[in-house]
């Protein structure tokens, strides 16, 4: 089913609750969108969903709005505990944004509770205020869901509360099952009523998702919202309104160029993607030093508690500048994003299109860039033909001030700075060497020695990447690296305790300090196997170790293996060993002095 049709909310075929109508012209919602003009009729008429449509076009409403629809129309109404709808979403972010927009309807239906499981917060909590409030409309991530079902032992039976379950909405269903939530969500599956009302609302669709579709919906309608304008056989991906962009610059001056243009742009709002959490702690930090004046915020994923606090502060500013990871990519409604700004470009082409929609939403304008290497000039062509989003060139900024000097005197001045420098360079390597399009982002065509430069490094760091590598056009600083502070006194009296400790273990006449463990450990791990190929030998062949060689070649084995679980220390392996090998020369003495003497 195709849909480009506007209308207003009282031209819907189905008749809207009084409550919602009043709510909508409070948020200023006068006219639909074409997603939720064909979502909305038809899960109000008891039909399973599965609806695509571009990101931005106000796919949260086409599903919130037929959940209390559907709740308020139940003949038997919902007690406290029971859960009557359940939205599952892949983020903290999005579960977070949809509950807000919940709550904006639920004050008028105040016979309606709802609760909010997401990562971040102690469990514990979650499933006290559960039994306190109960919740007949449930937000939650995946995993926390999952653990929520597995707490019956805290008297919390939601196996049971969802038993009267009326609706369930997957929301950014590809993303759930790219995020590896397969297992989660197929647990979660099996503990909901059959007879349900289910929706999958997406911007893309995926082989993963169709197998979803298949499983769980039981003769799902199909909708596919295009762009006005979109011709049928190139469905359009990004929103209309959007202008996208692109500009060529080397690893050395992407940072210049990147700090330039939030400098021009700082009255504005605008998001900055890197591929990685490393990254974004290592160059968000450096923007909020270069870049004065501005409110710069960092959102990644393995950030626990902070993340909804930044977040919900972000949104609330006029301008400012949010640098992020794909966390932020999907679902995610900031108001008047000026532009997204992609610093790295994504593990996949989808996933491009995604950090682009976090602009030009709901038929406003918006503006994103995207910053190539120029081995990386393909990729444009490549975006154009596999996601129809065509890219414009964008001449890079002129008269770039060198920002590189003062992010490495920030790294002399506190070694946490050089450390993220380091994890950041690693990082994003290993991320290059994983990308989806590899005919294009080769990581054995990079040039490390302008990358280093572009990371303002003050040396190289230790990687199999780099390893047997003639790295030109790079120069380590002649300050001796382990003599860098850490600015936060503790941490740093932390690192002296523990190199003084390291010293003194050096300087003991027990120490192996030529010997690095990884290496000592590969040679124990190899001389394992030959003994086990002498011990298998041994059996097989009949060769001319007796027993009781064999018996010391078990022992050995049986040895490193304690050894390597941890069972015994290094001292007592050795010691084990040295008699051995003691007993070894005693009985070869006295086979020799058995033995005949040979014929001449």
């Amino acid at each position: 089913m195709e849909n480009t049709a506007d209308g207003t909310w009282n031209s819907l075929p189905v008749k809207l609750n009084d409550g919602i109508l009043e709510t909508l012209g409070e948020l200023k919602f006068s006219h639909m969108t074409p997603v939720q003009s064909a979502c909305i009729p038809l899960f109000m008429s008891n039909k399973d969903v599965a609806a695509e449509a571009v990101t931005g076009s106000g796919k949260t409403l086409a599903f919130v709005i037929p959940i209390i629809e559907l709740l308020l129309k139940r003949e038997e109404k919902l007690k406290k505990m029971q859960v009557g709808a359940l939205v599952i979403t892949p983020t903290r972010e999005l579960a977070l944004q949809i509950s807000q927009v919940m709550e904006q309807f639920l004050q008028r239906f105040p016979q309606f509770t709802q609760i909010l499981l997401i990562g971040g917060s102690n469990p514990i909590e979650d499933v006290e205020k559960f039994k306190d409030q109960g919740a007949n409309i449930v937000i939650a991530t995946p995993g926390r869901l999952e653990d929520m079902f597995k707490r019956k032992a805290d008297g919390l039976d939601l196996a049971c509360w969802v038993k009267s379950l009326e609706v369930l909405v997957l929301d950014e269903a590809d993303r759930l099952l790219d995020m590896g939530f397969e297992a989660s969500l197929n647990a979660i599956l099996g503990h909901l009523p059959k007879q349900r009302r289910t929706g999958l609302f997406s911007a893309t669709q995926t082989q993963e998702l169709e197998k979803l579709v298949r499983a769980g919906l039981r003769n799902p309608v199909r909708i596919t919202v295009k762009e006005k304008g979109a011709a049928a056989s190139a469905v359009q991906k990004t929103p209309s309104r959007l202008s996208n962009y692109y500009t060529i610059c080397r690893s050395e001056d992407k940072f210049n160029h990147l700090v330039a243009f939030l400098r021009q742009h700082k009255h504005e709002k605008n998001l900055v993607f890197f591929s990685t959490c490393a990254c974004v702690e290592y160059f968000g930090r450096a923007l909020e030093t270069l870049i004065k004046k501005a409110n710069v915020c960092c959102i990644h994923g393995k950030m626990k508690d902070k993340r909804n606090k930044i977040f919900a502060e972000f949104r609330s500013l006029k301008s400012g500048i949010l640098v992020c990871t794909d966390v932020m990519a999907r679902g995610i409604d900031i108001p008047d994003v000026n532009w997204v700004l992609q610093y790295d470009p994504p593990s996949s082409a989808s996933a491009f299109v995604h950090r682009c929609g976090r602009t030009a939403r709901i038929g406003n304008q918006g503006n994103a860039l995207v910053f190539l290497l120029p081995m990386e000039e393909s990729y444009v062509n490549f975006l154009s033909i596999n996601q129809k989003c065509p890219l414009q060139k964008m001449l890079p900024i002129k008269d770039v001030v060198d920002v590189l000097p003062r992010v490495k005197a920030m790294s002399l001045a506190d070694r946490a700075v050089f450390d993220r420098s380091m994890r950041a360079f690693v990082s994003y390597v290993q991320a290059y060497a994983k990308h989806e399009c590899s005919l294009i982002f080769r990581v054995r065509d990079l040039d490390f020695g302008s990358l280093a430069r572009g990371f303002a490094l003050l040396r190289l760091p230790k990687m199999p990447e780099l390893k047997g590598k003639t790295i030109s056009g790079f120069t380590e600083t002649t300050e001796d690296t382990e003599t860098i502070r850490y600015k936060d006194k503790n941490r740093e009296k932390q690192r002296q305790k523990m190199l003084a400790e390291l010293k003194a273990k050096d300087k003991s006449p027990f120490s192996r300090s030529k010997v690095r463990p990884e290496a000592w450990s590969k040679q124990k791990s190899k001389k394992e196997r030959r003994q086990k190929r002498a011990a298998k030998r041994s059996r097989n062949e009949g060769s001319d170790i007796d027993e009781e060689d064999l018996q010391e070649l078990l022992k050995d084995t049986r040895l490193l293996k304690k050894l390597k679980k941890g069972k015994i220390s290094a001292e007592d392996f050795e010691k084990e060993q040295t008699l051995t090998s003691c007993s070894r020369d005693v009985r070869l003495m006295k086979r020799r002095k058995s033995s005949p003497p040979e014929d001449t």
